[in-house]
């Protein structure tokens, strides 16, 4: 699947995170690296280090690896088809020239997002709980499909997240922090993903969601927000 995108895409890289596995993954990247070495790379952590780390180290290193001029992440059980890329740039009029560009799981005619009922009643309530907090209309900052213009990179991910389980928004909240509100709604965009499948496996339990006021205060103050 990643391979066949690659090769019809050769102005996209990919760089995967393995998080201290212990499985065959490390195998797995080692394997995709040999067979498209421009294309295909991979940061080794001994260590897990959770996904926000993983995240934060995984886009300052691919500014060592590639010199684009968005960088951004992606979940690596591919939720989020890697097509969607494509379509960020079609959604953006063929020119990419926002800041940060954010893929959103609005379910309407024509797309595909597949999200159990409980996960996207949940996921209103947090939406709405966020944009609270952050006083920012956001439909949805959880969403793992994410670019962002390469000069933000250094300055959005440079300090360890506060919080380890919402750094989407804290990401946000680091943005607002430098360019404020009105800046914000200019130069970020939500773009409405075609495809969307809920991925079994997933380690989110619906019980980590009474940590959300927790998590969201934290990020409030932490940024002055």
């Amino acid at each position: 699947m990643i391979t066949t995108f690659l090769q019809a895409h050769p102005e996209v890289s990919v760089l995967a995170v393995n998080d201290g596995s212990t499985d065959e993954t490390l195998q797995l990247l080692q394997q995709l690296n040999e067979i498209l070495p421009a294309q295909f790379n991979f940061l080794n952590l001994e260590k897990n280090a959770g996904k926000a780390e993983a995240v934060r180290q995984g886009m300052l290193k691919a500014t060592t690896t590639s010199e684009a001029g968005y960088i951004g992440f992606w979940d690596a059980d591919l939720s989020t088809p890697l097509e969607e890329l494509i379509w960020f740039t079609n959604f953006s009029g063929g020119t990419l020239h926002h800041d940060i560009i954010m893929g959103s799981r609005i379910a309407r005619l024509g797309s595909r997002i597949d999200r159990k009922n409980l996960r996207h009643y949940l996921g209103r309530v947090f939406a709405t709980a966020t944009s609270m907090i952050l006083d920012l209309k956001v439909y949805d900052t959880q969403c793992g499909a994410k670019l962002f213009k390469r000069e933000w990179v250094e300055q959005l991910f440079s300090a360890p997240f506060k919080s380890a389980w919402f750094f989407d928004v804290e990401l946000l909240a680091r943005y607002i922090q430098q360019q404020g509100h009105e800046k914000t709604y200019e130069r970020v965009l939500e773009v409405p993903l075609n495809r969307w499948i809920e991925v079994k496996g997933t380690k989110l339990k619906t019980t980590d969601f009474l940590k959300v006021p927790f998590e969201l205060l934290k990020i409030k103050r932490h940024y002055r927000l």
